[in-house]
């Protein structure tokens, strides 16, 4: 199989990771933080040790300031659902994965806040369009760092410095960044971040955390509550992070694999494992002005791009079609259609259809994107 969904869920993952789960499970897989024999203090110190690895990955405040999430989408719930309250005004993009438009658009239709979308211009939010729609009542400026459609990087330190400077709070998901574009919590004032476990950072699914600053410690609620494993006489959750926003049995074998996961990267570099991947789509995008009916989605820009690229098919060929048939016939993998973010496709004009999307990884070669486009290439001359 030649994978090309790595926006999805990367894979594979690297070695060290599959060894780690193995070992785990086998070893150290009990309750952390609910007994005080060997196995849970060991489980427990793994999920330290893991946060104090996003801390120092995303330079953040302190590691407590982690909390482990069951993917990106619940991150970006706990922060929404956590800080939003009757009355306030939030502000999101027309890039944004579901995972943000539907929470705030169902607080909207029930009347709770005001919403504000911002439209993006071929696949960037400028910073002065967001600094507009933000008013006094703006409690949250919640926006996608780089679109899961088009893999255009937004201006996030400009936005977010706007952010900060009308007093609102800013969530970055970083569902497509985290691991493949530098991210420093120090450097930018980002209130919130987002991340997957499963994606750029290369561990299992079911895995991923929000980070929370200091300014928010004021206005979160609990996400979910219930056991901790300290403090179990409280009647409410304990006011002591992460705890406060992590009831319940974390997945601490899948921590495991993401700490390894974290480890891989850092020792490569974002940077490094970005260019890697922009460099492949650059052969989609040179094709792609050669190929008679075929369109790159968005503005092509390689410096503000990450590995994730979607493309217009031609008329009498749907994105779905060619998916099903470079599935079936070719053993590639890669994703059709509106990708979680309708109101970009609205943008572009591609709804319902959608777009063709595809997304290397550090382990895809050259040759497997010169099979896909070749593959395309057969495909579409069938139907001319």
């Amino acid at each position: 199989m030649i994978y090309l969904d790595n926006a999805a869920t990367s894979y594979p993952k690297p070695e060290p990771v599959y060894q780690e789960l193995d070992r785990f499970a086998r070893a150290a897989l009990a309750n952390p933080g609910r007994a005080g024999h060997r196995m849970a203090m060991t489980a427990e110190k793994t999920l330290d040790d893991v946060r104090h690895a996003l801390n120092q990955f995303f330079h953040g405040e302190s590691p407590e300031r982690w909390a482990f999430t069951l993917n990106c989408t619940d991150a970006l719930n706990m922060a929404i659902k956590g800080v939003v309250n009757e009355g306030d005004h939030v502000v999101v993009t027309d890039l944004e994965h579901n995972s943000i438009s539907r929470p705030t658009r169902a607080l909207e239709k029930a009347g709770r806040i005001a919403l504000t979308r911002v439209a993006s211009r071929d696949g960037y939010v400028a910073a002065e369009d967001v600094a507009a729609a933000i008013t006094p009542r703006t409690k949250l400026v919640a926006m996608t760092h780089a679109s899961n459609t088009l893999g255009t990087v937004q201006p996030i330190e400009e936005i977010a410095s706007a952010v900060r400077a009308a007093g609102a709070l800013f969530l970055l998901d970083g569902a497509q960044s985290a691991g493949v574009v530098p991210i420093d919590l120090k450097a930018t004032p980002i209130d919130f971040l987002a991340v997957p476990g499963h994606k750029g950072l290369y561990g299992p699914t079911g895995t991923g955390a929000l980070y929370a600053g200091a300014r928010t410690d004021a206005a979160i609620r609990a996400w979910r509550e219930g056991g901790t494993g300290g403090d179990s006489s409280s009647e409410l959750q304990p006011n002591l992070r992460p705890y406060f926003l992590e009831g319940g049995t974390p997945n601490v074998l899948g921590v495991a694999g993401l700490g390894k996961g974290i480890a891989w990267v850092a020792e490569r570099g974002p940077d490094a494992l970005r260019e890697h991947e922009v460099e492949l789509l650059q052969q989609v995008v040179d094709w792609a002005e050669r190929a008679e009916g075929w369109r790159v989605a968005g503005l092509w820009d390689p410096a503000r791009h990450v590995g994730a690229l979607s493309l217009f098919t031609p008329e009498g060929i749907s994105p779905q079609e060619l998916a099903g048939i470079l599935d079936v016939s070719f053993d590639i993998a890669v994703r059709p259609g509106l990708h979680c973010a309708p109101y970009i496709h609205r943008n572009l004009g591609s709804f319902p259809d959608g777009l063709l999307r595809l997304s290397p990884s550090p382990f895809t070669t050259a040759d497997e994107i010169a099979a896909f486009l070749d593959a395309l290439t057969e495909i579409t001359a069938g139907v001319a």
